[in-house]
């Protein structure tokens, strides 16, 4: 090595380095893959910790016991989650029927217009309806592949609900046994890491729900002025898909769309696109600035390429968790970032001494 030149050394030393990282997240990913029984409640009890840690904290300084905090926090999410489970579930069925048809009859019009595409789209609403038969009929039949599937849904939520208590409990220690398990001469920095990852999923978590409610409430009452069938349903996954950035609110007002140009003609289809894009705006220009100035910005690139990476590797549940993954990620190295760039300064200020 002393026969390269120093740049050439620089640049083995930081290959090694990427080499060495990308292993650790490989075998990381493998891990979780293997054991996405597990992983997956964890995942899911930290998202949950991360959104209604601030009531927890509030209900602490108010005097409230810990533990007892940490019940009513739960207590809550089952009250307010499955309320909102059943407002969402209930508008998509009652209307599910009348979005598929509207669906259909939006594709046999492009056929007419466009040949093939829209022929694929007709196709894809039928095939899409007859599967929500065939699944409806498989669960009240009772097969035993959908009793397992439902089960396994339930006792990841219950596991998921349970750790969460767990995590709100004893959020106060958790600083102290991060601290106890790294090394004595980088326990600030993983601290530090650790806080600054926590921080912003905590942020993106609360500013996604927040932008998510604006635009389902937009949406849906834009689509009730224009007496859109079915604006209730469509505007549940407007609230649902907001939580997939970007991908989520395109296909969800693409489907809102559709609806009015089927069931109401294309001048009011027009005014729904409209309204789409003028939520859009208002996120985008408005609303992620505003709320989510605090947390870490990412690039729209950075995202789609996470949740593209997310759905590969988990399917729909990977998209959901991969953006507050990342930018728990992009905390960390802004935090490192930071600390190194701390450390370089004092350093070149010595040199011209």
């Amino acid at each position: 090595m002393t026969l390269l030149p120093p740049p050439v050394r620089r640049l083995a030393a930081w290959c090694t380095v990427a080499l060495l990282v990308t292993g650790v997240v490989a075998v990381g990913v493998w891990l979780c893959i293997t054991f996405k029984t597990a992983v997956t409640p964890v995942l899911l009890a930290l998202l949950g910790a991360a959104l209604l840690g601030p009531m927890h904290r509030r209900l602490v300084r108010a005097g409230v016991p810990r533990s007892l905090a940490a019940a009513l926090t739960c207590l809550t999410v089952l009250v307010v989650f499955g309320g909102a489970t059943y407002v969402v579930v209930h508008a998509l069925i009652s209307t599910g029927d009348q979005i598929a048809g509207s669906l259909k009859q939006a594709g046999q019009g492009l056929a007419r217009h466009f040949g093939a595409a829209g022929t694929s789209l007709e196709d894809l609403a039928s095939n899409a309806k007859d599967l929500l038969a065939k699944f409806g009929g498989t669960a009240a039949s009772g097969v035993i592949t959908g009793l397992s599937v439902v089960g396994e849904m339930l006792a990841t939520a219950v596991l998921a609900l349970l750790l969460m208590f767990f995590f709100l409990r004893d959020s106060h220690r958790a600083a102290a046994a991060l601290r106890s398990l790294a090394p004595r001469a980088t326990r600030d920095t993983v601290e530090a890491m650790a806080r600054r990852a926590y921080a912003a999923v905590e942020g993106f978590m609360r500013g996604t729900t927040f932008i998510a409610l604006i635009d389902a409430v937009c949406i849906t009452i834009g689509l009730l002025v224009l007496r859109v069938p079915g604006a209730v349903g469509l505007g549940a996954l407007v609230f649902v898909g907001a939580y997939i950035p970007y991908l989520g609110a395109f296909i969800s007002g693409a489907v809102a769309v559709l609806v009015a140009f089927a069931e109401r003609g294309w001048v009011i289809g027009l005014w729904a696109v409209g309204v789409v894009l003028a939520v859009q705006v208002l996120e985008g220009h408005i609303l992620q600035p505003a709320i989510q100035s605090r947390t870490v910005q990412m690039h729209p690139a950075v995202v789609l390429l996470a949740i593209t990476a997310g759905a590969s590797v988990a399917g729909i549940l990977g998209m959901l968790l991969a953006v507050p993954l990342t930018a728990a990620a992009f905390g960390v190295v802004s935090e490192l970032r930071g600390r190194f760039a701390g450390a370089e300064s004092p350093e070149e200020h010595e040199e011209p001494e």
